[in-house]
């Protein structure tokens, strides 16, 4: 209905000018503010005549104007007996506005709302369900106790309605009546109970909402539901989205046992380590190890892809079902989401900032990664200001500190004057919780005492109190160099802070604070309450410490604060005056005064305002306010043992699919996604286990068994020529026998597979055909088959080009290539760097058209990679001798394809013993790569002899970016952070093509796929040897022969996807250039662009 309210307003442009034309026209009228009254009666007026026409084209007219005075605030109940009265009109369009205007006045308006309640029952029954849903609303809108019956019924007519916008309303309607009279719940969780069993996922949100608001603590109604909501979850609307979310939270934490356990199970190990088998075994028999329920698992598996929500609230609401519910090693994948929620606008980030902000406290690798996306920047309001300051602050640890201080510098500098205090506090924070940098962050701080601003001054001043209570002996003169703040600095707090640090360390600073005192009390009376308190403790620890030059003036600051106006002060005077000048009446608490006085204060701890939120449900009121809302359901803790789980399972329908119970699935219905994985491997296997019982000798796919055959008639399959072109007749008729069983048996069972197997059936019945005239027993006829068969797989997909290359060769298939690579192996790798080109002339030249007519790739005739243009290899440090206590390694990147994969980038690391023992065990660690990156590793070395040198190889896909490849190159004794960043040029591999090719290519690569930039240089810088030899020094490129001297074209592909890498340098007249890239990457284009200007530029 939303909708078409807003298109009404839309419409009612044109009643809106009218209505500003009359309020024009009463303000000019003579008669003053009378006028602009008799103006609005008249307006109104107007409109009660037009919903009393007889003319549905006026009342429609009259209710869009209406509607668009409520849209814009506007108050039209006095309108509402008018309106009223068209309840029962036949036209829709007027019936729909009607009621738009009674939801909105209904309550209001009750009595009137009341004659019309008969009209409302009957539209119930309307055919229209846009009218019936609304005349829902309508009626529960009219907050009378009097019709609770008839709302009642209606509610249940309506929640067994056909139509699932009217079942909707019927869920929303449940809510309206229970706040209306509670003591209708039973028969609204009956209500509540069949609607939770309604499959449309317009309803499901809706009613679990009413779930919470009437009967939250029922979870019995959602065991049946639970699966049901959980794989309905992602085409639920957004709003239901997060409702169902937040109650299926508090649903896991019920229901299942902590994931969280398996930490505390690794801890228990270790202690068990020295008792003896007996005490393990009675242990072990009594706490098994923790195995996640599957339905815990299907609910993190269903919301994960909401995670890539629009809607900022579905966002949150999955990331505190991660946070709460699963296990902390997956909880990781909610940062990056959180993070991008920071593009929100201002009152998005100040809630999932809070949220972080929580999180951070407690794991501060999940968003260690995204530090700089915390950095403030000056366009944010304060409060997002002071809340990414408060996260930089919880993940500050050794290794980014000296980062955050440079940050924080910059932030102090601000003319957010509340900022820049926050921004010292976090100082501070750091300093006390980081004791490498303490002295650090001292040093800086006393540093800001100098500067001009005076809120500033006074925050350093008290973190510097803070700081300085830890370890007062080492810096006396700080609180020298406080001491002369006095007199300048005004504010209150601070003043107050530099006199309790001297009273505290007075017999530090002998000389200085009596000096202190004196002034002090020359300004009692113009002093701060806060002032004065901390004046009069100095002057009562300087009477106990030094008397002798004190004990005059602290009796004068006494004299001063007996009468001063302010009754504390009057106290606290009166309090130290019996307890540090002893008489007749002062108790035994006088003999104690330097004790109370001068005791050992304990260091304040400085702590994370969110530290005590932890126990809220991210996300809620609750948890933003720090208090306990109304309203707010509190997390359980996880049971000890997970109750039945039984009760989710739902009998079996055979009209639904997804309520097949554990352990009856049928091979018709392999939807099974929401149980556990491993059931799906077992009814794997379980197939495969049939299907070879089918046909024992088929060693492919069932797929494939089909085709192969078929091809079997004719003995001219890839597999019967490559094996034995003289097969006897019989054992290809068994074959065919086989074949036909298994087609009748995958007939009945896999229609899906059936199908597939046909199409390729059909496809080797056109290349027999083609064939037909190669079935004598010439050698180069059987070679031009051959070469047929691989050429028509050219246009073929991907799996059917596997396929045929396993029927090739079998033994393969048998004998799977082993992962170690040996030096013999490295032949099979050659055509890879010299291509071949394939034994076309055999060919008639028909074919060969026809061929290319199948060929759909059209880059598959220009993608060749060549030998790459000899250039001086680059080294590079990877680990320096002093930081690998004597082992040296640098690496190099030798431009050729990598013997580890096809994808990856091969690197050759030199390793250098440069101490005088033997290093042992040399291999590579724990691998910190970013997603998607892989990294074959070299074999470890059992020893590396004093100046002793070896070079390894090893295979990196870096997935076409310069990202950084993190590891660990590790010895027996120690492990050492390595990095291996490559060039963007060495992340290609050269290309052989012709000009034509060339320019064919560069044709489709134009528009955003084309970046080029303008060279200035001498001319001798642009002859055809110094381009080639600079172009491929940047970059591993290969050179196209071009047919005009002014023009030099380069050509490559990205090691990884494949993606064409076109340069082309184009001298102008004079001394310039113009130097383009096309590509599809146009990221490592542009790159690349800004790596060869400079070089090509140079002299």
């Amino acid at each position: 209905m939303s909708s078409n309210s807003f298109a009404y307003n839309e419409q009612s442009g044109g009643g809106e000018a009218a209505e500003l034309g009359q309020e024009a026209t009463s303000t000019i009228s003579p008669s003053g503010a009378f006028g602009l009254f008799s103006s609005d009666w008249k307006k109104n007026e107007d409109l009660k005549q037009m919903l009393e026409s007889n003319k549905d084209s006026a009342k429609l007219d009259a209710m869009k104007r209406i509607v668009g005075m409520i849209a814009k605030g506007k108050n039209a109940s006095e309108l509402f007996p008018a309106v009223v009265k068209n309840v029962a009109s036949k036209n829709i369009e007027i019936k729909k506005l009607v009621y738009v205007y009674l939801v909105r006045y209904a309550e209001e308006q009750q009595d009137l709302a009341l004659l019309s309640i008969s009209t409302f029952q009957r539209a119930l029954k309307d055919p229209n369900q846009l009218i019936r849903a609304s005349a829902l609303r309508v009626l529960s809108s009219i907050r009378v106790p009097i019709i609770v019956p008839v709302m009642m019924l209606a509610i249940k007519e309506a929640s067994a309605d056909l139509s699932p916008y009217v079942r909707k309303n019927a869920a929303h309607a449940i809510q309206k009546l229970y706040s209306l009279d509670p003591e209708q719940k039973e028969m609204l969780i009956e209500v509540i109970e069949k609607l939770l069993k309604d499959k449309s996922t317009l309803v499901a949100g809706s009613v679990v909402m009413a779930f919470e608001e009437v009967c939250p603590d029922r979870i019995d109604l959602i065991h049946r539901n639970y699966r049901k909501l959980c794989n309905l979850l992602v085409d639920v609307e957004e709003w239901g989205q997060v409702v169902i979310i937040h109650m299926l939270t508090r649903y896991a934490r019920t229901q299942f046992v902590s994931p969280w356990r398996e930490d505390d199970g690794l801890e228990d190990s270790e202690k068990n380590f020295y008792e003896s088998d007996d005490e393990e075994k009675e242990k072990s028999g009594k706490k098994k190890p923790y195995a996640m329920d599957p339905d815990h698992r299907l609910l993190i598996r269903n919301t994960k892809p909401l995670l890539q929500s629009r809607n900022a609230a579905v966002v949150m609401a999955v990331a505190q079902l991660y946070w709460h519910i699963s296990p902390k090693s997956e909880a990781g994948v909610i940062s990056k989401s959180l993070v991008r929620l920071l593009r929100s606008n201002r009152e998005v980030q100040y809630i999932v900032l809070q949220n972080i902000a929580t999180m951070s406290i407690q794991r501060k690798g999940m968003f260690e990664p995204y530090l700089k996306s915390f950095y403030v920047r000056s366009t944010d309001p304060t409060m997002i200001k002071t809340l990414k300051l408060e996260i930089l602050t919880n993940l500050a640890n050794e290794a980014n500190i000296s980062t955050l201080l440079r940050e924080f510098q910059t932030y102090v500098r601000s003319q957010d004057k509340q900022f820049a205090a926050a921004t010292i506090q976090t100082i501070g924070r750091c300093a006390t919780s980081i004791t490498e940098v303490t002295d650090t962050c001292l040093n800086g701080l006393v540093c800001l005492l100098s500067n001009r601003d005076e809120i500033v001054v006074a925050e350093s001043v008290v973190v510097i109190k803070k700081l300085l209570q830890m370890q007062p002996a080492q810096h006396g003169e700080i609180i020298k160099h406080m001491a002369k703040l006095l007199d300048s600095i005004t504010v209150p707090v601070a003043r107050a802070s530099i006199l309790w640090l001297i009273g505290e360390n007075c017999e530090r600073v002998p000389k200085i604070a009596p000096d202190v005192l004196r002034k002090m009390a020359k300004s009692f009376t113009s002093e701060d309450d806060l002032v004065k308190l901390q004046i009069l403790n100095l002057g009562a620890k300087l009477y106990l410490t030094n008397s002798k030059q004190t004990k005059l003036l602290t009796q004068y600051i006494l004299n001063l604060g007996k009468y001063d106006q302010n009754y504390d002060i009057r106290d606290r005077t009166r309090f130290i005056r019996q307890l540090i000048v002893p008489n007749e009446k002062s108790g035994a608490l006088s003999k104690y005064a330097k004790k109370i006085l001068l005791a050992q204060k304990p260091a304040p701890l400085l702590e994370s305002p969110f530290k005590d939120r932890d126990h809220f449900q991210l996300g809620t009121l609750s948890h933003t306010l720090n208090i306990k809302a109304s309203g707010y359901l509190e997390l359980s803790n996880w049971p000890e043992v997970a109750p039945d789980p039984s009760v989710r399972n739902v009998e079996v329908i055979e009209s639904t699919k997804e309520w097949t119970p554990l352990g009856k699935t049928k091979k018709e219905k392999p939807v099974k996604k929401f149980y556990s994985e491993s059931e799906e491997e077992e009814e794997e296997e379980e197939e495969e286990k049939e299907d070879e019982d089918e046909d024992p000798s088929d060693s492919s796919s069932d797929s494939e068994s089909g085709s192969g055959s078929k091809s079997g008639d004719t003995g001219s399959s890839s597999e019967d020529s490559s094996e034995d072109s003289s097969s006897g007749q019989d054992s290809e008729s068994g074959s065919e026998a086989e074949a036909e069983q298994q087609r009748v048996a995958k007939r009945n069972s896999r229609a899906k597979k059936k199908s597939d197997s046909e199409d390729r059936e059909k496809k080797n019945e056109k290349s027999r055909a083609s064939e037909s005239s190669s079935e004598e027993s010439s050698s180069i006829e059987e070679s031009s088959s051959e070469s047929e068969s691989e050429s028509g797989s050219d246009s073929e997909p991907a799996p059917r080009k596997v396929a045929k290359a396993k029927e090739r060769n079998p033994q393969q298939e048998r004998h799977p290539p082993s992962k170690d690579v040996f030096l013999l192996d490295l032949d099979d790798f050659n055509p890879v760097s010299t291509p071949v080109a394939l034994p076309t002339p055999a060919l008639s030249p028909s074919l060969i058209a026809d061929l290319e007519g199948l060929n759909l790739s059209t880059s598959s005739s220009v993608i060749n990679v060549s030998t790459p243009v000899f250039v001086p290899t680059k080294t590079h440090e990877l680990l320096h001798r002093m930081r690998g206590k004597g082992l040296a390694a640098n690496y190099c990147f030798p431009r050729q394809p990598c013997i580890f994969g096809d994808k990856m980038v091969s690197v050759q690391i030199t390793l250098t013993n440069t101490s005088d023992r033997k290093i042992e065990n040399i291999h590579i660690g724990g691998k910190r790569l970013p997603v998607g990156m892989q990294m074959h590793v070299f074999h470890p070395i059992d020893s590396l002899e004093p100046e002793g040198s070896i070079t390894v190889s090893m295979g990196i896909d870096f997935c076409d970016s310069t990202q950084t490849a993190s590891f660990q190159l590790c010895t027996k004794d120690d492990s050492f952070n390595v990095n291996i960043q490559p060039p963007v040029g060495e992340l290609l591999l050269p290309v052989a093509m012709s000009e034509k090719d060339f320019k064919k290519e560069q044709g489709m690569l134009t528009g955003m796929n084309e970046t080029s930039a303008t060279l200035i240089a001498a001319p001798q810088n642009f002859t055809p040897s110094v381009i080639l030899q600079k172009v491929v020094n940047v970059a591993n490129l290969g050179a196209v022969p071009s047919s005009q001297d002014n023009i030099h074209r380069f050509a490559a592909k990205t090691v990884h996807s494949g993606s064409l890498m076109l340069v082309t340098v184009e001298l102008k007249e004079g001394s310039t250039a113009q130097l383009i890239i096309n590509t599809e990457e146009t990221v490592i284009g542009s790159i690349l662009l800004r790596e060869l200007k400079p070089v090509l530029s140079q002299g």
